[in-house]
């Protein structure tokens, strides 16, 4: 160092600044940037969680559950047109509501789909077509000429899939004996024998054992019009089509279905009419207490419709709150038209909204919470059902998804009922911890024998019954799952179960169906996006470690199918086309939420792929709290019955939001 004139210190010549000196001031900024990103997605992430916990909280209803519409396709409202005109009771006013809807769901080209943007669908187009037929429009009108000429182009009526042929053959539309034969004797095989009704999944079963009366009455009612104009050609409306080789399945099953035509011309008709019989006190014992049948339109509208045939009258008992039962599905819009929900999600959208205040920070005991508690508790099944058939011994201890379905609670709303009720600070927590423990039970018990848990039973795995003609109308049976084994598996973790060897087993279950690309097939949402949402919070919990080669596998599909905008989405036509759709499609809130939750559960909280995930969200947001998503994100049967959970847009985000700005999943709150 110099010494300058006065003594002091003098300052040292300017040094040229260096490589490395560029390379800390980079990583400096860098670093600056970084944290101002987080604490701007942070700050935007809590405007967005406020907004949307508030929306939720005021959509509660005063008896403490949540419900949003659960929106299908136009079938749900032409088979209630159809229906109310086999049995005489049309009412004008109600037609045209209905008739309204369905005009609008038309798209462009004249067609109906089964989900938003998804393509046009034969079957759908014909009983939309059928139905405003019967409301009066005119089969020359532009928008009902594009939709035959469509039908048409498809192949007509025969081309349409056996459900929609039936409701065809009640008006004479098309031939009975051009349908698969559905005997009512099939009641009577004992539930060891192959193709007995206990080998379809339980909506299947509730829907077959009431067409089998139908089948066996085969009714016709006076056709208000002819359809012509949905043939390739009116003088050959089923063209003869050779059959499938003997040697394959579905040669096999054609040719039993013809062995049973036979049988029918000789049928023993005291067996028969003892058989419809059976199946009527069947129908019967499995009515709910609100009227319906397992919560869901299809047995319902059949069942009706067999009693009928049956004898039983309109002013009876049970087909007076069975039709009523229907009415109840049915949600207005603020246009007049009338959508007809398929089932109803009650306690689906409780037990999803409960833990979705919980993880965004709503305190445990807050009062609305409580008394989502109480609801829910109150809907707990002490009664065995259909599922007691594998499971004689088991004691009950499930939910139902519906506000009345004693006879199907379900594995997979069972385990998140559990979850939600552990998210709340009850005032009774010895109500509680009984009720957790005879769930914990009931799941435990439903396990299958591979180690993975079904929707509904143990063990529906045969594959015999969606080898049948009959059965071209979608997944007719409840085999393990990955998401709602994915579920169980969380649950017993927040219980303290992850040790149990039945948990164990089920863990290695979701190992080994992880994809090759590194997400799991969602069976009860769309697609991989809730699958892989599914299982890797199932793991967290689980203690699988974040380094986990599954894990790391899942992480890095979610990030390679990310979109642009830094949402994720899925079409439902990744049922049918993985390869081009898995993890493809617009995004959506609820979607987007799904890959955030895997990958906060994976350890990715301050990843660049999160942060664009949240900021999403965020943005998107509406101003009152809710988010847009018009697209079906909900599956009934892959492909086949695609659904929109209109509360799916608003539990979903705010429970991935919540976890962001929280770190993970709200922990049970002590004593719970």
């Amino acid at each position: 160092m110099t010494a300058t004139t006065d003594g002091s210190a003098g300052a040292l010549p300017p040094r040229a600044p260096s490589a490395g000196d560029a390379t800390a001031g980079n990583i400096t900024a860098t670093i600056r940037t970084r944290t101002a990103l987080r604490e701007d997605t942070a700050d935007a992430a809590r405007r967005a969680t406020a907004r949307a916990t508030e929306q939720l909280l005021s959509a509660q209803d005063p008896a403490g559950w949540w419900k949003g519409d659960l929106e299908t396709n136009v079938t749900m409202d032409a088979e209630d047109l159809l229906l109310r005109q086999f049995l005489g009771i049309q009412d004008p006013e109600l037609t045209e509501a209905a008739a309204r809807y369905i005009r609008g769901e038309q798209g462009a080209d004249g067609t109906w789909a089964t989900f938003y943007g998804g393509p046009g669908e034969l079957s759908t187009t014909i009983e939309a077509y059928v139905a405003l037929r019967l409301a009066g429009d005119a089969p020359d009108a532009p928008h009902m000429a594009r939709a035959s000429a469509w039908v048409r182009e498809q192949g007509g009526i025969a081309a349409a899939r056996v459900f929609t042929r039936i409701w065809l053959a009640l008006f004479g539309w098309w031939k009975w004996d051009d349908l698969p034969e559905l005997p009512p004797e099939l009641l009577y095989f004992p539930s060891w024998f192959p193709l007995n009704i206990y080998d379809f999944g339980c909506w299947a079963r509730q829907t077959i054992v009431p067409l089998t009366i139908v089948s066996a009455k085969r009714p016709v009612r006076p056709a208000p019009f002819a359809l012509d104009e949905l043939h390739t050609d009116p003088r050959r409306p089923n063209p003869p089509r050779p059959l499938a080789p003997a040697v394959s399945w579905d040669g096999l099953f054609q040719r039993l279905d013809k062995a049973l035509h036979l049988y029918r011309k000789v049928a023993f008709r005291r067996l028969r009419r003892a058989a419809m019989r059976s199946a009527a006190r069947w129908i019967i014992e499995r009515q709910e207490n609100d009227g319906c049948w397992g919560g869901i339109q299809p047995p319902a509208v059949y069942s009706v419709i067999a009693l009928h045939l049956l004898g039983y009258d309109l002013d009876h008992p049970v087909l007076r709150t069975g039709l009523a039962s229907l009415d109840r599905f049915a949600v207005r819009r603020e246009d007049g038209a009338r959508m007809i929900e398929a089932c109803q999600s009650p306690v689906w959208d409780t037990c999803l909204a409960t833990i979705a205040l919980a993880d965004a920070g709503v305190p445990a005991d807050h009062p609305q919470l409580v008394k989502a508690v109480d609801w829910m508790l109150a809907e707990q099944i002490d009664r065995p059902g259909d599922w007691s058939v594998k499971r004689p011994q088991l004691p009950s201890g499930g939910w139902a998804f519906e506000f009345d379905n004693d006879n199907y609670p379900d594995i997979d709303d069972t385990a998140e009922v559990v979850i939600a009720l552990r998210r709340v600070r009850h005032p009774d927590p010895q109500r509680v911890d009984a009720a957790v423990r005879r769930a914990v039970r009931w799941n435990f018990g439903m396990q299958s024998k591979d180690g993975g848990w079904g929707a509904f039973d143990v063990d529906n795995t045969s594959p015999l019954p969606n080898r049948l003609p009959f059965c071209d109308f979608g997944e007719v049976i409840d085999p393990p799952s990955a998401d709602v084994t994915a579920h169980v598996v969380e649950m017993l973790a927040d219980v303290g179960r992850t040790h149990d060897p039945r948990t164990r087993r089920g863990i290695a279950w979701l190992l080994a169906e992880q994809d090759p690309c590194g997400a799991w097939f969602g069976r009860w949402g769309t697609n991989y996006l809730y699958g892989t949402g599914s299982v890797l919070p199932a793991l967290a919990a689980a203690g699988i470690p974040r380094s986990h080669p599954a894990v790391r596998r899942a992480v890095l599909w979610l990030e390679r199918v990310q979109n642009d905008d830094g949402g994720w989405g899925e079409d439902q036509r990744s049922y049918q086309d993985k390869e081009q759709w898995a993890g493809r499609g617009a995004s959506t809130a609820s979607q987007t939420a799904w890959a955030l939750m895997a990958l906060l559960a994976a350890g990715e909280r301050d990843s660049e792929a999160v942060r664009r995930g949240v900021r999403w969200l965020a943005s998107t947001q509406r101003e009152d709290g809710t988010w847009d998503e018009p697209y079906f994100t909900g599956t009934g049967f892959p492909w086949d019955f695609s659904i929109n959970y209109h509360l799916y847009r608003q539990v979903f985000p705010l429970t991935a939001l919540g976890r962001y700005l929280g770190g993970g999943p709200a922990a049970a709150p002590v004593g719970a």
